[in-house]
């Protein structure tokens, strides 16, 4: 035991574990992200009121359950930081980290009552292969185990590679994405209740389109989850 303990302090030397927000290195007892940042990351409180910044993203767009984030997403920030990580460094285990998290506090509120099925928002063929990863999966793979409600990627499938919708505005954003979305009408998956699943919240333009085709292939009840809210 004394020797395996050495062999880690080693390999830790060698590979240092660094926070997925401030991006120092990660004591032993540390996981993913620091002592002092998940102290100071902006938690939402959203699963607990209906009527929150997250769901007020979709009033007049689309007919929804409940729409919940994680965290409050700003610029210069740790979660900033946090995302640019989990999307542009390789980082996937942060997003399903995050999804453990949020998923046991979700569990224990009323926001997962009556979800049978969670499905995230899927990258395009072209940009899957060039990231390597889709982090709305991994994210949707760490709600699903907390949470215990299956996750499934394949009924959902984006058959236009969109633009990114960094530098576009509210209703460029909503063009952007329009029926982006196709079903996999081959499923025999049923689902009365879908929690869809993206990284972070803009204007809703993508999760609306994607609601949309969920809604009209299934004939169901659609709630959102996202990392963060800008």
């Amino acid at each position: 035991m004394g020797l395996l303990r050495y062999w880690y302090d080693f390999l830790f030397i060698l590979f240092p574990k660094t926070c997925g927000a401030c991006e120092n290195v990660l004591i032993h007892q540390e996981e993913y992200i620091c002592t002092t940042c998940s102290y100071h990351l902006p938690f939402t409180d959203f699963h607990q009121f209906p009527t929150n910044p997250s769901a007020k993203k979709f009033w007049g767009k689309i007919e929804f359950e409940q729409a919940v984030s994680m965290f409050y997403l700003t610029k210069s920030s740790l979660v900033e930081t946090l995302i640019h990580n989990i999307k542009y460094n390789n980082r996937p285990e942060l997003a399903y980290f995050l999804g453990q998290k949020y998923g046991r506090i979700l569990k224990k509120s009323d926001f997962s009552d009556g979800i049978d099925l969670i499905v995230p928002i899927p990258l395009h063929s072209k940009k899957l292969k060039i990231r390597g990863y889709n982090q709305s999966l991994h994210f949707a793979n760490g709600l699903a185990e907390s949470m215990e409600i299956p996750c499934d990627d394949s009924l959902l499938k984006r058959k236009i590679n969109t633009v990114s919708q960094t530098r576009k505005d509210r209703l460029e954003r909503f063009e952007n994405v329009e029926l982006i979305f196709e079903c996999n009408l081959s499923s025999k998956i049923t689902a009365k209740h879908i929690l869809l699943v993206d990284d972070v919240l803009t204007t809703g333009a993508t999760l609306c389109s994607a609601a949309s085709c969920l809604m009209e292939a299934m004939k169901c009840k659609i709630s959102f989850a996202t990392i963060a809210k800008a």
